[in-house]
């Protein structure tokens, strides 16, 4: 299978969804603004989505998938074994951290937001949301387990798909059923159930397909269950650094003044476009494809296999994060700048993204890289890069949250993800698990003119912050959508003029 129409699928797929995900964005800025109702949703649903990324999408998934594929290229007969008795451990821990997580969620929301617990409305609220939602981790982390196989399988369409039913959950409820609730943002909150729930139901079909659908079995004494339960505690820290490091930042985001939460949650959901687009994306084809050519012994095809993954994420994610910076303020008028959403909150959350685009190319990178060392069962190296670079991003928010505010919450974070990427990427250089292919030098010199060409196009194309703060909807969606043509066709263009074609990219997944 080709991996550049794999990447296309999986991209395409995610951008389904991530353009649902700005339709609830925009509904949620509409109908709340950056409130306290907001500031309390933000929080609630951030600790079940964090533990989605540390431990659904980052740990689980970086370990059970090497494992899997090993079998499945060594010990075929055994996978469904695996499989079962992975998924039975994993249910019953879920439900158990559920529970104490719904117990606990007055220590869990002053832990993560003490700044709250001098309003106490705010903290009361802010529980009863966390409640609500905390099961949303049982079911997301049973979408992770069927993703992984779907992925192994090659089949990356049902898994890049799934995230928009939770957008569609968050649409349908705001638009329909707020008025219903007393105060209206518990809504929110049952539509991150409900889409829970939608993203499992549509994964069973295409399971039952390959008929690797799990039954229930409990042995811990599984060699393969074993080894993944060994993998998951160092490599949800180290792949999820940057997600912790979100987490603090909203433990100083709490005491600064009331938006603060908001401005920057609606910067990272700009910033979390392209991260997902290319970042999720690449890691998850790359992936599977890297623990078979490990368990089949190939270190040349391994080394080739990164080179493409960087470049390739290199030549999308340097034009991304530069339109983010050039554009921040045209995105987030037409997308936020509505209802309760003032001009003063677009402007404060420029501030954030602004900041985070600077990091953008390195949390991207991450999640190429460090695939690199998870398709090889290496959880030591990535713990210890993880745990400098949590130190270094914290010291970063002491030295950035006096004079910057949220935006030096925000720079930490990206230039932390920097520092993460950087220290990867010598590790696989100096133990030669990666060796960069010829041409880099040339790469990286015309990838850097054209996403130049194409910010100065943007710059003196997009006009004032004046005009995009007043005009009206459709006039502000026409022109970004125009400048978005255009910054594609300078920079494609650019491409093109330097000797870049599409059949440089093509590869093949590992049989």
């Amino acid at each position: 299978m080709s991996l550049l129409r794999a990447l296309a699928t999986v991209s395409s797929m995610t951008f389904v969804s991530r353009v649902l995900g700005y339709v609830r964005d925009f509904l949620i800025a509409r109908l709340f603004g950056a409130s306290l109702a907001t500031d309390a949703f933000f929080v609630a649903f951030k600790i079940p989505n964090l533990l989605r990324r540390l431990f659904a999408e980052g740990a689980f998934s970086q370990a059970f998938v090497p494992i899997l594929a090993e079998h499945k290229n060594n010990n075929p007969s055994e996978v469904r074994d695996l499989i079962d008795r992975v998924a039975t451990l994993l249910a019953i821990a879920l439900v158990i951290a559920a529970a104490l997580g719904m117990a606990a969620a007055p220590l869990i929301v002053y832990a993560t937001a003490p700044g709250f617990a001098a309003e106490p409305g705010k903290f009361a609220l802010t529980v009863q949301l966390l409640r609500i939602t905390f099961p949303y981790i049982v079911f997301i982390s049973l979408v992770s387990l069927a993703a992984g196989i779907l992925n192994t399988w090659s089949r990356f369409t049902i898994p890049a798909l799934t995230p928009a039913l939770l957008n569609v959950a968050f649409i349908v409820g705001a638009v329909f059923f707020a008025e219903h609730f007393d105060p209206p943002v518990l809504v929110l909150a049952w539509a991150v159930f409900a889409g829970g729930l939608l993203q499992l139901a549509l994964q069973v079909p295409a399971l039952a397909r390959l008929g690797l659908l799990p039954r229930w079995r409990l042995d811990l004494r599984h060699p393969g269950v074993r080894r993944i339960l060994l993998l998951i505690v160092p490599a949800a820290f180290g792949v999820s650094v940057s997600q912790v490091s979100l987490l603090i930042n909203q433990v100083f985001a709490s005491f600064l003044v009331t938006g603060s939460v908001s401005w920057l949650y609606y910067a990272d959901r700009l910033m979390e476009f392209p991260a997902g687009m290319l970042g999720v994306a690449v890691g998850t084809i790359l992936l599977p494809s890297l623990s078979r050519y490990h368990a089949g012994g190939a270190p040349e095809e391994y080394s080739k296999l990164l080179d493409w993954g960087l470049r390739v994420t290199l030549v999308l994610a340097l034009p991304a994060a530069a339109a983010l910076a050039v554009l921040a303020i045209p995105l987030i008028a037409t997308l936020f700048q509505y209802g309760r959403f003032s001009a003063e909150d677009a402007w404060m959350t420029r501030q954030a993204l602004v900041a985070y685009s600077v990091g953008l190319v390195g949390m991207i990178l991450v999640k190429i890289l460090a695939p690199g060392f998870y398709a090889r069962q290496n959880v030591v190296t990535p713990v210890k890069i993880g745990v400098a670079t949590l130190i270094a991003t914290q010291a970063m928010n002491f030295a950035f949250i006096g004079p910057l505010k949220h935006a030096g919450l925000a720079l930490a974070i990206g230039l932390g993800a920097c520092l993460n990427a950087g220290l990867l990427y010598r590790y696989l250089r100096a133990h030669r698990i990666f060796t960069p292919q010829p041409g880099w030098g040339s790469f990286s010199l015309k990838t850097v003119t054209a996403v130049a060409v194409m910010a100065v196009v943007l710059h003196y194309a997009m006009g004032s912050a004046e005009w995009w703060l007043a005009a009206g909807g459709q006039a502000k969606l026409a022109a970004l959508t125009g400048l978005v043509l255009l910054g594609t066709a300078a920079y494609g263009a650019c491409l093109f003029a330097l000797g870049f074609r599409l059949h440089q990219f093509s590869r093949a997944a590992a049989p």
